[in-house]
């Protein structure tokens, strides 16, 4: 049986729920749904240890709570043997798997656990079983989400419902791409025609990754399904979702080959949020981890199921171990109660019943609100490291973020493009069978660190904004973002000038930091607070830690946010940017866009780009124009002016 491990973390993303990924045998397997993920039937389990909570982030994705992926422990320390040799189950995926020798197609099943061996009569003689086959690169896609196997039995035939069922064989012509694949039937090791073992059909996979045009629908049309077995008679999409164990289901969208290992085959949509207590300073790290304990969360739900919003700390003391709380005040006591349900919030989460998740201005403006002030509690805590005089004319604001807490929940996922994705179709993805509201959770993984908050002084940002160059030059981002969004059938977004001066300004500094703060940039994350919507203006940027459980040295980030080391910063990332490794290509070619759907202007991997784990945008609608101007136009920057 296979087996391989896998941080936490990446078990949320990117290798969460129906992600492909590789074990250190070659073994390619598809992580299984979220209904084995932890056994029932396992007298160990204490699941206590893996639920945790989120208040805003409950309410937003209309769960009961969220749980830790299951971490391996080969055995427990004396008596305790909770959680001992718990695994997050996967299946073995694609099927098909290719002799390397003879070049023979075989196709197995999703739970065949031992490795795969070649029969074929080309391997006679040979000492031992046959030789060991590796599962082929090649998949098929559908815009719902849904993964299978690459038909190569009706795409060498051409049609949907093979009669012959001879034997196939993938064999490399040494032709570029696809068309130097060829399938084929009925033919020996050597690629020799041979009639016994079927009808000699031969057919190159060129196409099989080509869509085409939208119909009236709104569906695109693929090679795969409208060549495979004629226009009259498509080839669509089975429902296969083999993460879960089902071969087929409801599902007539078209169907496209995709490679394995690309970059389209899975999206996951996570979900985050930046904790923020509900009363500063009166629930402290104790009390949170006692919320963790099973008698005491299963009391506080008790207590909220009848008495809801009405809870008095009598009820509760009633109910929970006086040596517990006894030393906590009935303020400590009510306000954990609170933060622990929502209780007393801003209903943020969206309508009730809506499929749309809430839009981010709305989502955000609280974390905005809260980290532009200088809050003091266990869970989120930033001090004013004041603004060097330089900077003084550009930025209004600096927070030095020295403890958060982010929680980041898996909803669903996208394959084939990153597009919208409704919260109850992702949640089904995940699982077989649905769970009531008052049990349904998602895999969430939950990250403390430190970060630096900065606000882009509002007067000079609107001057900035209304110059008309500076109009027309983010216009080129926001027109070629609707063209692909029109061809997709996406949402069209506001893309001022202003998100995109701060969200490449972001991705600098990132790069700069790397130098300074002992985070790689895989562990740095940007999170933008940009709106223009009525009582809701933001313009602020959240540099955080993304990984600071891992490496990294605790306070890199809060000692770059004093005044002489943030202008330091600040000076060596425009700086940097002024010219590009590339340039002039970058800067001059990059007007005709460039980077993911061409919605990049001058950002290329020698500037601005970063791992698309720290960016939020995956790396599109960036441009180092609009912060330090154009060799045409050199003060076309909102930064141009900047004193280096």
């Amino acid at each position: 049986m296979s087996s391989g491990s896998i941080r936490r973390a990446q078990l949320v993303a990117p290798f969460g729920v129906g992600a492909m990924s590789v074990l250190v045998d070659g073994t390619s397997v598809i992580t299984a749904g979220l209904d084995h993920w932890y056994p029932k039937d396992d007298p160990n389990l204490a699941l206590e240890e893996f639920v945790v909570h989120d208040w805003r982030l409950e309410a937003r994705l209309k769960v009961a709570g969220f749980r830790l992926p299951p971490d391996f422990r080969s055995a427990g320390s004396g008596k305790d043997q909770r959680n001992v040799k718990l695994t997050v189950p996967v299946l073995r995926f694609p099927r098909w798997c290719f002799c390397m020798y003879c070049k023979r197609l075989k196709l197995t099943t999703l739970s065949f656990q031992d490795v795969v061996r070649c029969e074929d009569r080309a391997h006679e003689g040979r000492r031992g079983s046959g030789p060991r086959m590796a599962q082929v690169p090649f998949v098929a896609i559908c815009e719902s989400g849904h993964v299978d196997d690459f038909p190569f039995d009706k795409w060498v035939h051409r049609s949907k419902d093979p009669n012959c069922a001879g034997v196939l064989r993938l064999f490399s012509t040494g032709g570029g791409g696809l068309e130097g694949q060829v399938v084929r039937c009925g033919y020996d090791d050597k690629g020799k025609r041979d009639e016994r073992r079927g009808c000699g059909a031969s057919r190159t996979l060129q196409g099989i990754t080509m869509g085409g045009r939208r119909g009236d629908d709104g569906l695109e049309s693929t090679v795969l399904t409208e060549d495979l077995a004629g226009r009259s008679d498509p080839y669509r999409c089975s429902g296969a979702r083999p993460w879960l164990h089902e071969a087929d289901g409801p599902c007539d969208k078209p169907i496209r080959g995709a490679l394995r290992a690309a970059g389209n085959v899975y999206f996951p949509r996570v979900e985050s949020s930046i904790f923020l207590p509900q009363q500063e300073g009166v629930v402290t790290d104790a009390m949170r981890e006692l919320l963790k304990r099973a008698d005491v969360g299963v009391v506080m739900e008790i207590v909220h199921s009848f008495a809801g919003a009405d809870a008095t700390p009598a009820m509760l003391r009633k109910q929970l171990a006086p040596e517990l709380f006894d030393s906590y005040s009935d303020e400590q006591l009510l306000a954990m109660y609170h933060d622990r349900h929502g209780i007393g919030a801003d209903g943020e989460g969206g309508e009730d019943g809506a499929d749309d998740l809430t839009s981010d201005d709305i989502w955000r403006y609280p974390e905005f609100k809260r980290l532009r002030e200088t809050p003091d509690d266990d869970a989120l805590r930033a001090t004013d490291p004041g603004i060097h005089a330089d900077l003084s004319s550009h930025i209004g604001r600096v927070r030095s973020v020295r403890v958060l807490q982010e929680t980041r929940a898996l909803r669903g996922f996208t394959r084939g493009r990153d597009s919208e994705l409704k919260l109850p179709v992702g949640k089904a993805m995940l699982r077989r069978r649905a769970l009531p509201p008052d049990r349904d959770w998602l895999p969430a993984y939950v990250v403390k660190g430190e970060g630096i908050y900065l606000e882009l002084d509002p007067e000079r940002l609107a001057r900035w904004e209304a110059r008309g160059e500076v109009q027309a030059r983010a216009a080129m981002i926001a027109q070629r973002h609707s063209q692909v969004i029109t061809d997709r059938g996406g949402r069209l977004r506001d893309l001022s000038p202003g998100f995109v001066m701060l969200h490449t300004l972001g991705h600098l500094l990132i790069n700069e930091l790397v130098f300074t703060s002992g985070y790689s940039s895989a562990s740095l994350r940007e999170r933008l607070y940009v709106s223009q919507q009525s009582g809701r203006d933001m313009a602020g940027l959240l540099i955080y830690t993304a990984a600071g459980d891992s490496e990294g040295t605790m306070g890199g980030l809060v000692r770059m946010a004093r005044k002489e080391h943030l202008r330091s910063v600040f000076a060596s990332a425009l700086s940097d940017a002024s010219w590009c490794s590339t340039d002039p290509v970058c800067m001059d070619a990059g007007e005709k866009g460039q980077g993911p759907d061409s919605c990049n202007l001058a950002a290329c991997h020698g500037c601005a780009l970063l791992p698309e784990t720290s960016c939020e945008e995956f790396n599109r609608f960036l441009d180092r124009g609009l912060v330090i101007g154009t060799f045409d136009q050199p003060t076309l920057g909102y930064f141009s002016d900047f004193a280096l």
